[in-house]
């Protein structure tokens, strides 16, 4: 008997379905092909950018528009050709028309070529540490006295309102530090600090409690996977209880090396110095176990902690550089940005030529206003720049565009809802880009189910016409945070009524925003008899109709109360008192005890025993905090 090979068979079925279908790729599969584990058909993947719209998508996968639009109405989202589609909408389809996709990358291929280090070309590097804990425990005084400098005395009301960057030399070698603002609003500050750093220093009041910006730094810190060194700082106060600290720390995982953990715990004071030179010794310890290493020989690499906008020098952005070393002249791209290094400038100040591993440094040269904690990189000359920012900016647009556009009908329902919504429209402007982000995410947490901030518009600068012309058409309040507004803004927000309000300090920008929202919320109604009336005979009077004569039994009765009719235990009416009389005269008001005639608004239908209870009605103004806690 001749023996079937499994190869000849497989063979001769393909043979015979090309024979049946022809040898031309389907257009589309009903699922997604098969193929075996590590398997790759190359012919079922395509290319996409996110926000690509259904046509382009459509002519990437060879179908028709139609059945694209039609396998996104199967999926629940309504679409036109032109419609804009995210990442997820964009793998559904593809799947479903059997095609696997590639993201393409925000850089374009061969212009940031991935440069691979050896071991050989890597070089030890100071430090990157994050200066972290709650509001007033200290952080900045910390690193003031460590720099001997007066960097406190310099920010309002003694609280960091912007990130800055630090180097510092101590002993055998250099340590960058980064301040990170300790006000609750800066959440998103203190976590791209983390995100930069190699170790943490939580800062924590001898005096005080583990509070809820502690826990807050503990949990960003444990996000980025880097270690934690504990400063109890204050140690100079007759309060000071290090051991209550150290306790509490144990109720979030941090228990310390003096207990059997492995979370080093210095006790200091930033006052008087005490412990300081201690910190700096662990600091530099934790630094040579971590072995850190970067190699200097390359193209540079960094991250922007901030950005802002100088009269003199335009658009300034304070970075930190990663790897490689950054030279005046290079050309770079952070975020849709670009440009050429006209300046260096360092912690101090003063004019560098160039920057290697862990510097922080200010930059002047770049064509705009880089989101805080972009990324930098160098790149090989001024047109790849330019192409890569000119690309990431059309993404920009695209995103845009995206967001502007509702494409399920769920989003449609949820706009079309939003109009019952109370707003308070604001325009934000501020003097560097990580204020403004800060201040924008704090004061549109403050939104509820009834009242919501809506930020129309945010960017950095004075305030200009164009602004107070945005917020005139948009009844929009203006708030400028370390900025003015410009002689010609000031005149068109006279002229407009547009209400510009000023400030330093940004949690008095959350308190005035939480009352203007609160002015907005429905006022709580609050029921309560003031008086109860039984009626003891009808009469009925032309023109007036049935009066019901009472007896006041309890309170008083005014004349145009409210008043809620009960028969029998049951109400059956609610409605206004009418006419009130004692005898043949208008009253105003019959206290108990007292008998009287009451008319109720356009209820006849009256009865010998019926009860009127007297409704009195008072509005509480409400308050944002409970609202905002129900929401969330």
């Amino acid at each position: 008997m001749r023996t079937v090979d499994q190869k000849e068979v497989e063979a001769s079925l393909k043979r015979t379905l090309t024979a049946l279908v022809g040898t031309k790729k389907p257009k589309h599969f009903a699922k997604r092909v098969q193929r075996e584990p590590g398997e790759e058909n190359e012919g079922n993947f395509i290319t996409v950018v996110e926000f690509m719209t259904v046509s382009e998508l459509a002519n990437l996968m060879n179908v028709k528009a139609a059945e694209v639009i039609a396998k996104l109405m199967s999926l629940g989202v309504m679409a036109t050709v032109n419609q804009r589609l995210d990442m997820d909408a964009i793998s559904t389809v593809a799947m479903e028309f059997g095609f696997d996709v590639r993201e393409e990358m925000e850089l374009v291929s061969g212009d940031l070529e991935t440069e691979t280090d050896t071991l050989e070309q890597m070089e030890p590097r100071a430090p990157i540490v994050t200066i972290m804990g709650h509001v007033d425990h200290g952080k900045t005084s910390l690193l003031d006295y460590i720099r001997r400098s007066n960097v406190v005395g310099s920010e309002s009301g003694g609280i960091t309102q912007h990130i800055g960057a630090y180097e510092v030399k101590f002993k055998d070698g250099p340590i960058t530090f980064i301040d990170t603002p300790g006000h609750q609003a800066f959440t998103a500050m203190r976590a791209r600090g983390a995100q930069v750093t190699d170790i943490v220093v939580l800062v924590v009041a001898a005096d005080d409690n583990v509070m809820p910006q502690t826990i807050e730094a503990i949990n960003h810190a444990r996000a980025a996977g880097v270690p934690i060194i504990v400063a109890i700082n204050k140690m100079d106060l007759p309060a000071a209880d290090a051991e209550a600290v150290k306790t509490q720390l144990t109720r979030h995982n941090l228990l310390v090396e003096d207990w059997g953990g492995k979370t080093i715990v210095c006790e200091i004071s930033a006052k008087t110095g005490i412990g300081v030179d201690h910190l700096l010794e662990m600091i530099l310890l934790q630094a040579e176990m971590m072995e850190l290493r970067a190699n200097p020989n390359r193209r540079a690499t960094g991250v922007v902690l901030d950005a802002k906008l100088d009269k003199g020098r335009g658009p300034v952005i304070n970075v930190v550089i990663e790897s490689g070393t950054l030279h005046v002249g290079d050309c770079f791209v952070t975020g849709p940005q670009c440009g050429k290094i006209r300046a260096m400038y360092n912690d101090l100040g003063e004019k560098v030529r160039e920057a290697k591993p862990s510097t922080p440094l200010q930059l002047v040269g770049c064509s705009g206003l880089p989101q805080a904690g972009d990324t930098f990189i160098a790149v090989k000359d001024e047109l790849v720049a330019k192409e890569i920012s000119q690309k990431r900016q059309r993404l920009k647009r695209e995103h845009d565009i995206r967001k502007k556009k509702p494409v399920s009908l769920s989003e449609i329902y949820d706009r079309i809802q939003e109009g019952s919504i109370k707003s308070l429209n604001l325009v934000l402007k501020g003097d560097v880009d990580g204020s403004i982000e800060a201040l924008a995410g704090t004061l549109q947490k403050l939104s509820t189910d009834e009242v919501k901030v809506n930020v129309i518009h945010s960017g950095v600068g004075a305030i200009t016409e164009s602004d107070v012309l945005l917020a005139s058409a948009s009844q929009a309040i203006i708030i400028g945070f370390h900025v003015r507004p410009d002689t010609r803004a000031s005149e068109i927000a006279s002229r407009e009524g547009v209400e510009i309000h000023l400030y330093r300090v940004i949690y008095e920008v959350e308190e005035d925003v939480r009352k203007a929202l609160e002015g907005l919320l429905e006022p709580e109604i609050v029921e309560s008899v003031s008086g109860t009336v039984e009626v003891r005979e009808l009469f009925r009077v032309p023109k007036l109709g049935v009066i019901a004569g009472c007896f006041v039994r309890t309170g008083s009765v005014k004349r145009g109360s409210n008043a809620r009719v009960v028969r029998d235990g049951i109400v059956i009416y609610d409605g206004a008192v009418s006419s009130l009389r004692r005898f043949k005269d208008d009253a105003r008001e019959v206290d108990a005890g007292f008998e009287c005639g009451i008319g109720i608004e356009n209820f006849q239908d009256l009865k010998v025993g019926d009860i009127f209870e007297i409704i009195e009605i008072t509005k509480i103004a409400r308050k944002l905090d409970s609202q905002v806690s129900a929401s969330s």
